[in-house]
């Protein structure tokens, strides 16, 4: 009897482990594809943010690219500025004459403003060795330590890039 017994108890395990083995190879296909659609998420996901990271590099790129090259064309146009301020200093008999070279000079400071050009290098700034060139020193005790005595010739920049330092004589 012993022997019955034992038989009667294993039948139903073998039964347990009949019905539990479809229902673990497809508990194993549902989890293996739950990884591989895991994957496919991660792998898009991932796409995605290249993409957003180059799409960011680039616009960069191109404003960086727009920004030297307004630098570049507005650094050939100021040996035409340097004339005409020397043109305004001179004295001349001819009002007609006086009044063409202001509104020339007026006109090529509004294309420089419209491009996002600043001038700077006044007398009394604050000397700047990243904006400004010392080509003289002078001592003068009514200016304080490092002031702009004397400006020879603008400075020019478009945002944070410098186009043309200023030439400048610096006090103390």
């Amino acid at each position: 009897m012993a022997k019955k017994e034992s038989k009667k108890p294993e039948k139903p395990q073998e039964t347990e482990a009949a019905e539990t083995a479809p229902i673990s190879e497809a508990e194993a296909e549902l989890e293996k594809v739950k990884a591989e659609l895991a994957s496919e998420h991660d792998d898009r996901l991932r796409l995605a943010a290249e993409y957003d990271n180059y799409r960011k590099r680039t616009q960069k790129e191109r404003d960086a690219l727009y920004t030297e090259i307004r630098a570049e064309t507005v650094g050939k146009f100021l040996p035409v500025f340097d004339n005409l301020q020397r043109a305004l200093v001179q004295e001349t008999a001819d009002e007609a004459y006086k009044k063409g070279v202001e509104m020339t000079m007026t006109g090529l400071r509004e294309i420089m403003t419209a491009l996002g050009v600043t001038e700077y290098g006044e007398v009394g700034e604050t000397f700047d060795p990243a904006k400004h060139n010392a080509v003289m020193h002078c001592e003068d005790e009514s200016l304080g330590e490092n002031v702009i005595a004397e400006v020879f010739q603008k400075g020019f920049c478009v945002g944070e890039k410098v186009i043309r330092f200023a030439m400048v004589k610096v006090a103390n």
